[in-house]
Parts: C-alpha cells; sequence; structure tokens
C-alpha cells in the first residue's frame, strides 16, 4: 500500500459557470487543478469528498471524476476516492467502481442523517470492507452527519485487515489519544480539521485531508512537513499565516467559499450546483483578506 501522509487535498469539484441543479463539470479545469497540486507538493487527492459535492452528483458523474482524476494523476501522488453513503449498499457499490478505477484507497463518511448506532456504525463499515478488499478509511464529521463515531467503535474497526485509518474531524484532541492508544501505532490518523491539523499532527498525527491546501497547497505541504519532523515553532509560523483561511473558508457552508477563492485565482469557472450557492457578495473580501494573508493571489 502506498503511504498515505502530508496534506491531502480535499479536492473541489469544477464546474462550468452558474448556479444550477446540474451545472456541467469541466474537465480542462479539472487537469488543471491536479496539475496544480502536483507542482505544489500535495502529498494526496481525494476525489469527490464532501468538498467535493458528492452529495449532489449523481452516481456516473461521481464515478467518472474518480476515474478521471486517477488518469490526470498518473500514478504520482495517491489518489483516495469519496465513496461513503448513508445506504450500506449504496457504499459497497461506490467503493467497488473507486477500485474498479484504480484509486489508492477509499474514503467514508459515517452514514448521515439515519443517525446508526455504534453497533450500526460498526456491522455498516465491517460489511463495506468485506465486500471490498481495498483500503478504507473512516471518517468521523459528526457536524455535518449528526452521527460520532467513537473511539471504542474505531478501535473495534481497526481489527478489520483493510480499514486503515481514520479521517478524525472534530478537532477534538482526545480524540486523537484516544485512537491512538486502542488502534496502535500503525493506524493512520488524519484530521479533518484544517484549524487544528498543525497541533494535530504535532501531538503525533500523520496528516491532514485539507480544504485550505485547495487555496494554499505548498503552505499547507510545508506545514505538514514541519510538523511531522517535530518543529512546532516552524510549522505554527506556517500555520499563522493559514488560520484567517481555515475559519474564513467555512464562513458559508463548505465547499461555497473555496470554491469563490479557487475561481478567484484563475483555476475554474464560477460553476456551483444547487442547492449549494455562490458566495455571498458581503462575505467576498472576508475570505479575500484571508487569501491575501495567507499571500494568495486573488484577482477583482
Amino acid at each position: 500500500m502506498r503511504t498515505l501522509r502530508g496534506s491531502i487535498v480535499a479536492l473541489v469539484t469544477p464546474m462550468h459557470s452558474g448556479v444550477q441543479a446540474e451545472t456541467a463539470l469541466d474537465e480542462h479545469a479539472l487537469a488543471r487543478l491536479v496539475e496544480f497540486h502536483i507542482d505544489n507538493g500535495t502529498d494526496g487527492i481525494v476525489a469527490v469528498g464532501t468538498t467535493g459535492e458528492s452529495a449532489t452528483l449523481n452516481e456516473e458523474e461521481h464515478l467518472a471524476t474518480v476515474r478521471r482524476v486517477v488518469a490526470l494523476v498518473k500514478g504520482r501522488v495517491p489518489v483516495i476516492a469519496g465513496t461513503g453513503a448513508n445506504s450500506t449498499h449504496e457504499a459497497i457499490r461506490l467503493t467497488r467502481h473507486a477500485k474498479s478505477a484504480g484509486v489508492d484507497a477509499c474514503l467514508l463518511v459515517t452514514p448521515y442523517y439515519n443517525k446508526p448506532t455504534q453497533e450500526g456504525l460498526y456491522l455498516h463499515h465491517k460489511a463495506v470492507a468485506e465486500a471490498v478488499d481495498i483500503p478504507q478509511i473512516l471518517y468521523n464529521v459528526p457536524s455535518r452527519t449528526a452521527c460520532d463515531m467513537q473511539p471504542a467503535t474505531v478501535a473495534r474497526l481497526a481489527k478489520v485487515p483493510n480499514i486503515i485509518g481514520i479521517k478524525e474531524a472534530t478537532g477534538d484532541f482526545s480524540r486523537l489519544t484516544a485512537i491512538a492508544e486502542l488502534c496502535g501505532k500503525d493506524f493512520l490518523l488524519l484530521s479533518g480539521d484544517d484549524a487544528t491539523a498543525c497541533d494535530f499532527i504535532l501531538k503525533g498525527g500523520h496528516g491532514v485531508i485539507s480544504v485550505t491546501a485547495n487555496v494554499a497547497p505548498k503552505l499547507m505541504h510545508d506545514l505538514c512537513v514541519l510538523a511531522a519532523g517535530g518543529d512546532a515553532a516552524g510549522a505554527h509560523a506556517v500555520d499563522e499565516k493559514l488560520q484567517p483561511l481555515h475559519r474564513d473558508l467555512f464562513v458559508e457552508a463548505n465547499p461555497i467559499p473555496v470554491k469563490w477563492a479557487v475561481e478567484r485565482m484563475g483555476l475554474m469557472d464560477a460553476g456551483i450546483r444547487l442547492p449549494l450557492t455562490w458566495l455571498s457578495a458581503d462575505r467576498q473580501g472576508v475570505v479575500r483578506e484571508a487569501m491575501r494573508h495567507a499571500g494568495i493571489a486573488c484577482r477583482a
């Protein structure tokens, strides 16, 4: 299995201009984004995760985008496919297709909306892992799913051979400590919270699946290298430049602000799918200032 560490971007899915129910995907912009990340040191790419608007892509688009990212990357960095669903059979189907596309691993969010019990979470992820022999990463983000996978449940799932790690997005360092103690040193620990990712890595985490990396990939890569090497002062100095982005890329629901920022960088069109909308005019200055603080050029 390829090493999954460092700054892994939760890649936006570029679309042609418009705020519509079926805004067309933009393959040329996707190619630009992949090369932008390779050139700027991004250590891995998540295709069609939450930030990639997985909730608004149909299954054909979802799988086509994953295949396209794999083809564009050409093995230069690991590719992780978002394949989570609140239906176990759908998650299995998406994960099978992602494996056939040649991804290195799959990222599976906890089932959302239907609020499974801890036993339900265990059985769901175990079923997907047993059905599809590919490395799988759990994803716990209770702020969006209304479902919180507890460390004891993570520990049970860590015993399933191809469940290799977790993206933990609570920002709670006690979770990092508990999961590390319960699951052992070989279990992959990835932050899902940019604002606390620096200290997460300094405290023993292995990297971050990052929204901010869409806008500042080189800085996020540098931060992860410094933190992994134990250089707290250096890592915090880089993180200070990024903190406004960590905060203000969430002034509206993700990925609304980050898509606006990437468009303002000239990397893609102003396209997003309903029910998401384009970033409100009164919030654009906030994101623009966060980009300026990080040294990221933003066109008028």
